[in-house]
């Protein structure tokens, strides 16, 4: 089951790479061929922006993976660890209130825009949407799987935290061991 969730992730981190590649041609060529060909690209500046979204949808579920979003912790960090938990599980449960809202708002405008074409590519608007059904159900998965590994006992004593260290403390305890000169 890791190896799935690995590869689902190397497939996530491909496409954001797909789309930074694809939006940086799309941009990159529209402005040359209007600058020098007094032309260009109708569907680049739509389609663009489709790219970005999807890519910020599927960065978002990598840095949730990675637990790499942003967090303050200064407040769950001086709880005693049943109080690191019970935080933990509200703050999940939250989260997966939050996932729900998303993935069921972008159903219902995949569903309403289903036969709506987008003006400049006429692809289906639905294909805009989606992004929000895929963060939806990867996001809940993700939330659902921590959410287990909290409540029955599977995390260690500082894990409840479920953020990374802040570069500002990480650039401190680099600078108290020597490793960084300023």
């Amino acid at each position: 089951m890791t190896r799935i969730v690995d590869l689902y992730f190397k497939l996530l981190k491909l496409l954001i790479v797909l789309c930074m590649v694809m939006m940086i041609v799309l941009v990159f060529g529209n402005v040359v061929l209007r600058y020098a060909f007094n032309s260009g690209i109708s569907v680049s500046e739509e389609l663009s922006r489709w790219l970005f979204v999807w890519m910020i949808f599927l960065g978002a579920l990598v840095a949730l993976k990675d637990r790499a979003h942003l967090g303050l912790d200064s407040l769950i960090k001086r709880l005693p660890p049943l109080g690191k938990r019970i935080c933990l599980v509200i703050g999940h449960v939250l989260m997966l209130f939050i996932c729900w809202l998303i993935f069921k708002g972008s159903w219902q405008q995949a569903v309403i825009n289903l036969n709506v074409v987008a003006p400049a590519s006429g692809m289906s608007m639905a294909v805009f949407y989606a992004a929000g059904l895929v963060f939806g159900a990867s996001a809940a998965a993700i939330i659902l799987y921590e959410l287990y590994l909290a409540l029955f006992g599977k995390l260690g004593d500082d894990e409840p935290v479920l953020i990374e260290d802040s570069s500002a403390e990480v650039i401190q305890q680099q600078n108290n061991s020597g490793s960084i000169r300023p």
